[in-house]
């Protein structure tokens, strides 16, 4: 059995697809399953995972049966998953080549079920590999410790980097919400009682500003996080517009990197 599952959801990503899959087969830590859904797209993503696939017998495609959005093709990721730790990465990010070693090494010496690290943001149109991607100051800092009512405030968590335990954990899957079902999930993990921690050093690079990203719409966001407030997370509304200034605050700040 592979000891990571990495899920990946895709739709219409063909431009990008490459890169990210080639991201995670690179990894110096090799032991791993790539568990990708394909969420009903209409490029070419099937036809080049195919090709991957038959490249490597760790690519592990899938298509969905109907388009259900990010969340789902998620889930129907993870209920394939065979490892003992679940990661996540979007298909038009990168992880960089020791991310896994070095977050798996930081989650079994800090005794962690959930982890996640800080990331550097690129540009839309860079067309590079993750190996070639030289660092440039653009860093999302991850938090060291977070727990829930920290997390309740912002969402300190980048989904890119953000890994969990499934041998103290289960497999948790995703709300099936249009958006910000990754920050649900990191919520009902901690609610649980347990705490996530961070490792300071950039893993991933996350692709800023990209058209018709689930996060390229802020006003969209706002309105599924008082969703995810009220009705996923059941808290007072007086504390959902704290929650809610706090975690816009963090996208603001986020977005001047």
């Amino acid at each position: 059995m592979p000891l990571v599952s990495v899920v990946m959801p895709v739709h219409n990503a063909a431009a990008t697809l490459g890169p990210a899959v080639r991201s995670v087969l690179a990894q110096t830590h090799t032991d791993l399953e790539l568990l990708i859904t394909d969420d009903a797209s209409t490029d070419d993503s099937m036809d080049l995972l195919r090709d991957l696939a038959r490249q490597d017998e760790r690519v592990l495609a899938k298509a969905a049966p109907e388009q259900g959005g990010a969340g789902r093709a998620r889930n129907l990721a993870m209920e394939r998953a065979r490892g003992d730790y679940v990661a996540f990465l979007d298909s038009d990010d990168m992880w960089l080549p020791e991310k896994l070693e070095r977050q798996l090494a930081f989650a079994k010496a800090d005794d962690a079920p959930l982890t996640y690290t800080s990331y550097y943001k690129m540009d839309a149109d860079y067309a590079g590999e993750a190996a070639d991607f030289v660092p440039n100051g653009r860093v999302v800092p991850a938090r060291p410790r977070v727990d829930y009512r920290t997390l309740l405030r912002r969402d300190y968590i980048g989904a890119l980097t953000a890994m969990y335990d499934r041998t103290v954990l289960g497999t948790r899957l995703m709300p099936e919400m249009p958006k910000r079902q990754d920050y649900a999930l990191w919520l009902s993990i901690l609610r649980d009682g347990f705490e996530a921690r961070g490792l300071t050093e950039p893993l991933a690079v996350y692709r800023a500003g990209r058209p018709g990203s689930l996060s390229s719409n802020k006003a969209s966001l706002v309105r599924y996080n008082w969703m995810l407030y009220r009705e996923h997370e059941g808290i007072s509304v007086p504390r959902s517009v704290r929650a809610l200034a706090g975690d816009v605050w963090q996208s603001v700040r986020n977005s001047r990197i």
